[in-house]
């Protein structure tokens, strides 16, 4: 195996440097070890095809009770602060036999059908949050992320999985846990608290699901529970996946194509006059700003030869980042860094993963910021940054990429024109709601 070339990189637990940090590891090769918050060693993997060949093939596993032999052994403590990403027995960190036996039960729960039927609700959720923003006063700074992005998401989340209304339920406890659950910068105290309040909550709540059963996807879950196809730990954590995926990686969606539109509007204009449709700007935020930067870690089922000279041996964790595949300049060319909605490469990023693991929740998330992005857009098109000069600061985390507030002017800074009229606009965002995706949908001219 090739010697490491320059020390170990440590990874910023807090996130703030995610970008630069991933450009330094590029320029040292292709598969470069670092230091990962708690002095974890890892190899960090950039380049989108070898991205997609360790995602798709079996020389990696996301299993560590099978495959990382120091979290085997216990040199890896399991007071690790980010341990969790780790322990959580669900479909995502299963291998082989055992993911295709997990994935089964949550495709059929996650059915078109039932997506197709909750985007009425989507489109309602959507026009109840932007009346909200309606009655801030002008002029007012307000937090997009907080009074936007993130209430739609949770509450179609929970809608989907029966989650009962209610702040002061399991509701109000999961927003507050899921937010908490990403921080890496967290400590070792707060993050074992939130475990313990994490499951604690997610206990509660099966049981109130099994004494209140319905259509939705926790009581799907629970038959196939009761079936045998899941045992208790695998449902539990099968939940934490679904319900904490779901709604973090779509609020950073949301969030991310916000911030990058208004950051750039000659873009944002391409898309308003019909140039480019509404699913083109997302895919194009989804390479530029992966709404997870990682999936955790992966570990090598066998010595991985990464090229002659480079071998990554049997046992080693791995960083595969989806937000350095994004930004690949062998794949998306010189200005990979540039934010571009008419680039011609925009759709080939694995933001939502690849291969056995691509995301069962792609549709439904697709379909959930069209409406919100197109709403928001049409409702208040002189939607400005609050402070252009001064970018927001992002979440405290390596493994979701977002920020942790919006600034915006729902007016916009001045009183300038109202860009072009948008009656068409608001018919194909009525047809939205009828669609089980997005793919071709466009937005029509102005």
């Amino acid at each position: 195996m090739a010697q490491q070339a320059c020390p170990f990189l440590a990874i910023d637990p807090s996130g703030q440097d995610l970008y630069d940090e991933i450009a330094r590891i590029r320029a040292q090769g292709p598969a470069v070890e670092v230091e990962l918050p708690g002095g974890v060693r890892a190899w960090w993997i950039n380049g989108l095809e070898l991205n997609k060949r360790l995602l798709a093939g079996p020389e990696t596993s996301k299993d560590a009770f099978q495959h990382w032999p120091a979290w085997i052994n216990g040199d890896i403590s399991r007071t690790w602060p980010l341990a969790i990403w780790v322990s959580v027995r669900n479909m995502v960190t299963a291998y082989g036999t055992d993911h295709s036996r997990l994935r089964k039960p949550m495709s059929a729960a996650f059915t078109k059908r039932r997506v197709d039927a909750l985007l009425p609700r989507v489109q309602e959720i959507v026009d109840r949050a932007l009346d909200g923003l309606e009655r801030i006063p002008e002029g007012e700074v307000v937090d997009l992320r907080a009074g936007f992005a993130a209430p739609i998401p949770h509450e179609v989340v929970c809608e989907l999985f029966g989650v009962p209304p209610g702040e002061d339920g399991p509701r109000g406890a999961l927003y507050r846990i899921i937010n908490r659950f990403f921080d890496t910068a967290i400590s070792l105290e707060d993050a074992q608290a939130n475990g313990v309040e994490l499951y604690g909550t997610l206990t509660a709540f099966l049981q109130y699901k099994r004494e209140h059963p319905a259509d939705d996807l926790t009581t799907a879950l629970m038959a196939a529970h009761d079936e045998g196809s899941l045992s208790e730990q695998e449902l539990m954590d099968n939940l934490i996946l679904l319900l904490t995926a779901g709604f973090e990686t779509t609020v950073n969606l949301i969030d991310n194509t916000v911030h990058s539109l208004l950051a750039h509007p000659d873009q944002l204009e391409l898309v308003r006059s019909g140039q480019v449709t509404w699913e083109d700007a997302i895919e194009e935020s989804l390479r530029f700003e992966a709404p997870g930067a990682m999936s955790g870690l992966r570990y090598a089922v066998e010595d991985i030869e990464i090229e002659p000279g480079l071998t990554i041996p049997k046992g080693d964790p791995l960083v595969v980042s989806f937000a350095g595949a994004g930004r690949d300049p062998e794949r998306h060319g010189p200005d990979a860094e540039r934010f571009d909605v008419t680039r011609s490469t925009s759709r080939d990023h694995v933001s939502f993963g690849h291969g056995v693991h691509h995301c069962l929740g792609r549709p439904l998330a697709m379909a959930e910021a069209t409406v919100a992005l197109t709403c928001l857009f049409d409702r208040f098109p002189r939607l400005a940054l609050a402070d252009p000069a001064r970018p927001p600061k992002r979440l405290r985390s390596i493994i979701s990429t977002g920020h942790q507030e919006l600034p915006v002017l729902l007016h916009g800074r001045d009183g300038g024109p109202v860009p072009g009229p948008r009656a068409e606009e608001a018919e194909a965002i009525r047809r939205l709601s009828g669609l089980g995706g997005t793919s071709g949908t466009r937005v029509p001219r102005a």
